[in-house]
């Protein structure tokens, strides 16, 4: 008799969690605290049910977004209205932004398909698998298909290797991680267009930079969140583990929001520290312990084998949004930060690729480390592979926008997103050459005027 009302529960708690959330007439918010007690009466706005916040973290003068039902919103307007709270209306109806997003661009805006692939919508993961594996068909003596891991619910963690020269005695590396957060649809649209310049440019210094570094992409490396978001929760950013699944009664959230660990702070450096919970109803959760999920686990070992197997030179974590170029590391201060061997060259490589960025667009990023120009945050990827590392180049890249559409990027704006990255990404490569890091690692750099001194040292002297 047990077992039978278990399963019955069983199938109930599964259909629940499973049916698909909608947001008709949802309004979204952005509130802005200047003090203490604002940011707190904010907070409370989804303890007590009243609206759910997008973001977690944010501090006094931040603006966050804070998803608001029909039934709650007149609840909402009072609260900040009679705690004296700015706030602005920025979506009127979520589900309808939501739906307008899954459409693709307008025929103008279109891209010219490479391999039946398209970058005039946003994709989803079997679309995305399926071309890498075609690319593997099509360019056999340059891309390799790889399984870096599985998920937790099995599914493949997959990307690519591209390699143009696989006899070459030193070998420079790159890797370029995507999606570890589901919701994050433009960073799988930015990966894949990376991809596609590196095998199709015509641009010298692009094929330049494709042909110097062998790359290794993973567009999606959340797979089960990312399915997610097209199934059954536009909004979600975990990834799916179901091991801490608890009430969320007393957080405002719905009790599917205690499955999944924030995969950006599940890395085994500064772990917990700062900008991170331990609570399983948040967004950022950083699980029960330090790469205690198999998607950071996958990642870990990877960029530890690829270490060995030559010189990690560039390590490009993508997300969105808020525009902006990070350097390591986001639990300190750039002060602190100051004390990192190559820091002001990292900061001199970021600031190159923002400048050039905004020239053709006029988009604006903004660089520092987290704790300055965003918010202090720990257990992230992107810091991990600094520390355990000799990699002299290691970002974090939040993608358009700087909130007015947020996780739900038009999908008109996938191509213009995509060139200026690409501009920025030839910038900093064209400032990390200058600079020497083609010549040498991080803890011994050998600038490139050094070499060419050395050079006619020994042709004079030696010769």
């Amino acid at each position: 008799m047990f077992l039978k009302i278990f399963t019955v529960l069983l199938i109930i708690v599964t259909f629940v969690n499973t049916s698909k959330v909608t947001f008709n007439g949802h309004r979204v918010y952005k509130v802005i605290p200047n003090n203490d007690n604002e940011k707190e009466v904010i907070i409370n706005t989804q303890k007590q049910g009243i609206g759910e916040l997008w973001l977690d973290q944010f501090d006094v003068r931040d603006g966050v977004r804070i998803t608001v039902a029909p039934e709650k919103n007149q609840q909402f307007l009072d609260t900040m209205n009679k705690n004296d709270i700015e706030y602005k209306e920025v979506i009127a109806d979520l589900q309808q932004v939501i739906d307008d997003q899954l459409k693709s661009a307008s025929r103008s805006d279109r891209s010219t398909s490479f391999l039946s692939f398209d970058w005039d919508r946003y994709h989803t993961l079997d679309e995305i698998y399926n071309w890498l594996d075609q690319l593997q068909v099509n360019y056999p003596n340059i891309v390799t298909t790889v399984v870096m891991g599985r998920s937790v619910e099995n599914r493949e963690i997959k990307g690519i290797k591209i390699n143009y020269n696989p006899n070459r005695n030193t070998t420079l590396i790159g890797m370029i991680e995507g999606t570890l957060h589901a919701r994050e649809w433009i960073v799988p649209a930015t990966a894949t267009w990376i991809i596609k310049e590196f095998l199709t440019s015509t641009d010298p210094e692009m094929k330049a930079l494709a042909k110097n570094i062998e790359w290794h992409i993973f567009p999606v490396v959340n797979p089960d969140g990312y399915v997610y978001t097209f199934t059954t929760h536009r909004m979600w950013r975990k990834n799916r583990s179901t091991r801490n699944f608890t009430s969320c009664a007393s957080t405002g959230v719905d009790d599917d929001m205690s499955n999944g660990v924030d995969l950006n702070r599940n890395f085994d450096f500064a772990w917990m520290e700062v900008g991170a919970s331990d609570n399983p109803c948040t967004n950022t959760f950083a699980g029960p312990f330090a790469l205690s999920e198999p998607e950071a686990r996958a990642v870990a070992d990877y960029v530890l084998t690829l270490n060995n197997q030559g010189r990690l030179i560039y390590y490009f974590g993508l997300h969105s949004y808020t525009q902006l170029i990070v350097v390591p590391y986001s639990h300190i201060t750039a002060e602190e930060s100051a004390k990192l061997i190559n820091y002001a060259d990292m900061y001199e490589i970021a600031v190159r690729g923002a400048e050039k960025l905004k020239e053709r667009f006029g988009t604006e990023y903004r660089v520092g480390v987290s704790a300055d120009i965003m918010y202090p945050m720990s257990g992230t990827s992107f810091d991990w592979v600094k520390n355990v590392t000799d990699v002299p180049v290691s970002f974090l890249i939040e993608l358009r926008d700087l909130g007015e559409y947020g996780f739900l990027l038009p999908a008109s704006q996938i191509i213009p997103n995509n060139l200026e990255i690409m501009d920025a990404l030839l910038e900093i490569d064209r400032t990390t050459r200058r600079l020497g890091y083609y010549y040498s690692g991080t803890n011994n750099l050998i600038s490139s005027l050094t070499l060419i001194v050395f050079s006619i040292f020994v042709k004079l002297f030696v010769n």
